[in-house]
């Protein structure tokens, strides 16, 4: 989860070179600096790991099993197809 603001400067070549590559990726340039970042400094830890596990065991509430939400979104995609289909037939 990015919790994190960071405000940097760079020389127009290097904004250049970023966006060409968050283009040719697919992604957003501060994407492509937190990449370059990790690449640089490491990845998160293990103890960053275990801490948002420790986050995630401990929430509450009713959670759904991935499959089943791809399940659900997919009936419900199916519900508003049809009901766009029947309203292009009138």
């Amino acid at each position: 989860m990015l919790k994190e603001r960071l405000q940097i400067l760079v020389s127009a070549d290097q904004r250049r070179r970023l966006e060409q590559e968050a283009k040719r990726r697919g992604t957003s340039v501060g994407s492509v600096v937190r990449d370059a970042v990790d690449a640089q400094l490491g990845r998160v830890t293990v103890e960053d790991r275990r801490a948002a596990l420790d986050e995630i065991l401990a929430m509450r509430g009713r959670f759904v099993p991935p499959d089943e939400l791809n399940r659900i979104v997919e009936s419900e995609r199916d519900e508003q197809l049809d009901a766009i289909a029947r309203h292009v037939k009138r």
